[in-house]
C-alpha cells in the first residue's frame, strides 16, 4: 500500500518540524530547539490523538500550503491563524483553530498567516513519517540537523505520513492570553549595568525589531549603559538569556540560540512567560518586570498545572 502523503505547494516562511526538543547536547554546541510555543504544540497533538512528543509543523507568519493524497484523516491547527481548506472540487471552507477537521484525498490546506502573533502549529492524525536525529525530530536549520535533512519545507517536496488514528470530532475553547509584563530574573552580569540603566530596563518600553527569528529576538529602546566591560569570556547560555552587546540594545536568546556567548548577561526570561514572549510580533512594545528565582519556580509550576488542566479538557 502506498503511503499517504502531502505535496508541498508552498513551503511558507520558516516551516519546520518540531517536537519538545533535543536534550543534553549543549556540550557539543546543539541547543534544545523544539517548539517555540510549547503549550500550542501540546494542544495540537492532544486534539489529534497523537503522542505528546510527536513532531508537528511549526510555521512563522505565513504557513505552508499542502495538498493531501491518501485516506480521510483529521488535521488540526493551533495558534491565532488564518487558514482555509480547498476541496478537490475547488470549493473552499474557512478553517477554525483548535478543532479537528476532516481532510479528503485531493484536498489542500492553505495556511495563509498568523494573526497578531508569530507562530502556529499544524498536526495530522497519525503524525508525520520522520526519523529522529540526536534523539529528536526537531529541525535546527542553522546547524542543518534534524528532520527533513535539517531544512525548512521547500516547494514541491513530498511529506510521508504514518498510519492514521481513528477519526474523531474534538474542539477546544482556547484563547492565546497576553500578559502586561515579561518577567525576568537577574543574570550573572546584572551588576555590570548602571543603576539608571537597571531602572530604565524595568520601567521603559522596548520594541521587538524585525531582526528576530528562532535564534533570538533583538529589541530597540533606551541604551543600557555597561559600567564594567562590554565583552566577557564566552560562557554557557540558556534559552531566555538577555544579552547586552556593546550597543546597549538587548538580545533575548530563543530556542535555536548559540550555546556559548561573550556578551554580558543582564537577566533571563522566566520559563512560564516564554510561550507568550515568542508570540510577540515585530513592531510590538513590551515591558519587563523583575522577580526572584523562587517566584519564577512557583510560576513555572503554575504554568505546568494550567497546561495540564487545558489538555485534560480535550477528551
Amino acid at each position: 500500500m502506498k503511503n499517504d502523503y502531502f505535496q508541498v505547494v508552498r513551503g511558507g516562511l520558516n516551516s519546520t518540524f518540531q517536537d519538545l526538543g533535543r536534550k543534553n547536547l549543549y556540550h557539543i554546541g546543539l541547543p534544545f530547539s523544539g517548539a517555540m510555543d510549547k503549550r500550542n504544540y501540546l494542544i495540537a497533538n492532544k486534539l489529534i490523538d497523537n503522542n505528546k512528543n510527536d513532531p508537528v509543523l511549526e510555521f512563522a507568519f505565513q504557513g505552508p500550503s499542502l495538498k493531501y493524497f491518501g485516506r480521510k484523516r483529521n488535521i488540526v491547527v493551533t495558534g491565532d491563524v488564518n487558514f482555509k481548506i480547498i476541496k478537490n472540487d475547488n470549493s473552499q471552507n474557512e478553517g477554525e483553530c483548535y478543532r479537528t477537521i476532516g481532510l479528503d484525498e485531493g484536498d489542500t490546506i492553505d495556511i495563509m498567516s498568523t494573526n497578531k502573533s508569530v507562530y502556529g502549529y499544524f498536526s495530522i492524525s497519525g503524525g508525520f513519517k520522520l526519523n529522529k536525529v540526536w534523539g529528536s525530530f526537531s529541525t535546527t536549520i542553522r546547524a542543518q540537523i534534524g528532520s527533513n535533512n535539517g531544512s525548512k519545507l521547500i516547494d514541491g517536496q513530498d511529506i510521508k505520513l504514518n498510519e492514521p488514528n481513528q477519526l474523531s470530532n474534538k474542539k477546544l475553547s482556547f484563547v492565546n492570553s497576553k500578559i502586561e509584563f515579561i518577567r525576568v530574573i537577574k543574570g550573572t552580569n546584572f551588576d555590570y549595568f548602571s543603576e539608571q540603566s537597571i531602572k530604565d530596563f524595568f520601567s521603559k518600553d522596548f520594541e521587538v525589531t524585525k531582526l528576530t527569528d528562532r535564534m533570538g529576538m533583538r529589541l530597540e529602546g533606551i541604551k543600557l549603559n555597561n559600567i564594567k566591560k562590554t565583552n566577557i569570556k564566552s560562557e554557557g547560555l540558556v534559552k531566555g538569556t538577555i544579552q547586552i552587546p556593546a550597543d546597549g540594545k538587548p538580545i533575548i536568546l530563543l530556542s535555536d540560540h548559540g550555546t556559548l556567548g561573550g556578551y554580558p548577561k543582564f537577566g533571563v526570561v522566566i520559563s512560564a512567560d516564554y510561550d507568550k514572549l515568542v508570540q510577540i510580533p515585530p513592531g510590538s512594545k513590551l515591558k519587563f518586570k523583575e522577580i526572584q528565582l523562587k517566584d519564577a519556580e512557583n510560576l513555572y509550576k503554575l504554568y505546568n498545572m494550567e497546561t495540564n488542566n487545558i489538555l485534560s479538557k480535550i477528551l
